[in-house]
């Protein structure tokens, strides 16, 4: 069955929401619907009082360190992070108290190349049991291609059930941003969330687009219940007008 699964952002050391594709090293700062005046403390310690597990912390750009710690530590082993994610430092974020890291960009060279080596020399460190691999992935002709560097730069690897498969030994989970629709609440990519689960493999989650409890039943409707999601700027916690929190709580406790 498909459950919700909280999410915190971090971008310049405050929880916010933020569309995406707006993300750019270069140029105007990204598009923000959300900036929240309580620390990232402040979620994870209502996510763990309300046992809403399987979320993770993002950190959206350098300067988030500290931010990212503090949230771990009010729920230890509660929640997955990442953002910056590599095999130096991914042994210290589960010391910090992570359940798992998550990973993307650090898996392909500067040129977008894939490098099995390095998710190897990763699930070795800490154990394919601790790892998430993020396959963000933006639209294109071909299907879906995995974007790197916050989503800025297209990579050599297409989302697909053979790549899944691939890479699916070396992780527990895979976390599916949907790169083009990611903050603007305007529904999923349903094409996408039908791929993911017409794969039967490791748990997946699916974060992109949720403007309403119904995209959680299209979800798994489409999915067949074995995609989980994440729901964004929606959701009445970060601000948004589509998703009551407590709806999503009760959602999950219909599906125990």
């Amino acid at each position: 069955m498909t459950k919700f699964r909280p999410c915190i952002d971090l971008h310049q050391g405050k929880v916010k929401q933020i569309i995406g594709g707006s993300l750019r090293d270069n140029g105007p700062g990204p598009i923000e619907n959300f900036v929240a005046s309580e620390p990232p403390s402040w979620f994870a310690g209502r996510f763990r009082s309300d046992q809403v597990t399987g979320g993770h912390v993002i950190m959206l750009g350098p300067g988030n360190e500290g931010a990212a710690q503090e949230a771990l530590a009010a729920w230890p082993g509660g929640l997955q992070v990442g953002g910056g994610i590599s095999v130096q430092n991914a042994a210290g974020w589960i010391a910090a108290g992570a359940s798992h890291v998550i990973v993307t960009s650090w898996l392909f060279d500067q040129s977008g190349k894939f490098q099995l080596q390095r998710l190897e020399e990763l699930a070795t460190e800490v154990g394919s049991n601790k790892v998430v691999i993020d396959l963000s992935a933006r639209r294109v002709e071909e299907g879906w291609r995995v974007a790197m560097n916050r989503w800025q730069t297209p990579t050599d690897l297409l989302v697909t059930g053979e790549v899944l498969d691939q890479i699916a030994p070396y992780c527990a989970e895979f976390l599916i941003h949907a790169a083009d629709v990611e903050g603007k609440c305007e529904g999923v990519d349903v094409e996408l969330v039908s791929l993911l689960g017409a794969w039967s493999g490791i748990p997946v989650t699916y974060a992109g687009g949720v403007s309403g409890l119904d995209d959680l039943r299209q979800v798994e409707e489409v999915s067949g219940g074995r995609v989980d999601v994440t729901v964004g700027s929606s959701l009445d916690l970060f601000g948004g007008e589509g998703v009551a929190y407590e709806e999503v709580l009760a959602w999950n406790e219909g599906r125990r």
